[in-house]
């Protein structure tokens, strides 16, 4: 008897390490990489008393030590703990391994005046610059890679410094832009609000580290080391708290909103509920469905890109694919290119026709005029065939 006793000791013993374990694997629902700016031999930008490498390396343990304690489901990664160089593929090289559900990328701004009376803070994520400004915030961080001893292989003859070189971003088509922005407003909320802060808005530009990673991603940029009061704040450790403090309110806010991800083909699709201004602009109803009497049927397209501006129909972003459909969802508008209630011929479409020349585009679907989980449309789709 003593001998059973044991032998169901040792086996509770076993179960309870293994769920133990099980349970630690299982916990971290969410990871988020935090990026902190330059490091090692690269310093940044420099002002008169600080060096942006550093402001940027402690803003980044403060909001991940805020994340780590008080957030048990989500695993932070880091892309330098300490003062080391990183090159910018590398980070994101990082990100995607991880494969991660956000990142953040933690900067410090300048301008060419130590002096500058030029304050507050903003957020970038990728996308074609719009003004000479951001173009320039851009050309700063990116200039990075001019360190780096293969620069010119690695980043197929980029060239930070030249405005030609950016055109590329005006291709890029970035599925993630949604979340990003979101992210972003966030982000610049906490700073206007929590932490008092000049709110120099949301921008897009083309940023090497954000084209190079696969989830939604952001380049914050936490205040002006050139500006001696900002300065003094951004080294004092209760304005590093204080704007780690916001970046973290607005993660909670954010996770909180994307929790349970809709996966999609080829990519994460969001489920959002469209406004019947953006009904009445996407011509979710197609003429297909009204013709075979299927209206309470999934109707599926392939989006192909994603825009902040209305673009004209015979943009050459669209790559020659014709006709194109255009819907709304949080102040963008997303381009789709087909419209079938078949499955399957939508999938031969995107493999055919689409995925040569928009290798990110993914299959999404609506309902009655409202985006719905692309897999529940799938089933569906199956259960009717």
């Amino acid at each position: 008897m003593g001998k059973y006793r044991f032998n169901i000791l040792c086996i509770c013993c076993f179960l309870l390490s293994f769920v133990a374990t099980a349970s630690e694997v299982t916990d971290k629902s969410f990871t988020v990489v935090i990026d902190a700016g330059h490091g090692g031999n690269d310093p940044g930008a420099v002002g008169r008393r600080g060096r942006e490498k550093n402001i940027n390396l402690n803003v980044a343990l403060k909001l991940g030590r805020l994340i780590e304690e008080q957030c048990g489901d989500t695993k932070v990664v880091y892309t330098r703990k300490k003062d080391v160089f990183v090159p910018l593929h590398r980070r994101a090289d990082i990100a995607n391994a991880a494969k991660a559900d956000l990142f953040i990328s933690i900067h410090t701004n300048s301008v060419a005046s130590r002096n500058s009376r030029v304050s507050g803070t903003e957020t970038y994520t990728l996308g074609l610059h719009r003004t000479e400004d951001n173009l320039e915030v851009a050309k700063k961080e990116n200039s990075v890679i001019l360190i780096e001893d293969d620069y010119k292989q690695r980043y197929a003859g980029f060239n930070p410094n030249s405005s030609e070189s950016y055109i590329i971003f005006e291709f890029l088509q970035d599925k993630y832009m949604a979340q990003s922005v979101n992210f972003a407003q966030l982000v610049q909320k906490q700073f206007r609000q929590s932490a008092r802060r000049i709110d120099k808005g949301v921008h897009q530009a083309g940023f090497l580290v954000l084209r190079e990673t696969t989830m939604p991603s952001v380049l914050i940029e936490l205040g002006y080391i050139t500006n001696a009061a900002e300065e003094q704040y951004l080294l004092s450790d209760k304005g590093s708290s204080a704007l780690a403090q916001s970046i973290y309110q607005a993660f909670l806010r954010y996770k909180q909103e994307h929790k349970t991800p809709a996966a999609g083909v080829g990519g994460d699709v969001p489920v959002s509920t469209v406004s019947e201004e953006e009904k009445e602009d996407s011509g979710i109803q197609t003429e297909q469905a009204r013709k075979d009497g299927v209206e309470d049927r999934p109707v599926f397209k392939i989006q192909i890109l994603t825009s902040d501006r209305i673009l004209p129909a015979k943009s050459r972003l669209f790559k020659g694919l014709s006709p194109v459909g255009r819907y709304r969802e949080k102040g963008l508008y997303k381009y789709t290119y087909g419209e079938t209630v078949d499955y399957n011929q939508i999938l031969r479409l995107k493999r055919t026709k689409v995925d040569a020349k928009f290798k990110d585009a993914f299959i999404i679907a609506f309902k009655n005029g409202e985006k719905m989980n692309v897999n529940q449309a799938i089933r569906e789709f199956k259960r009717n065939r």
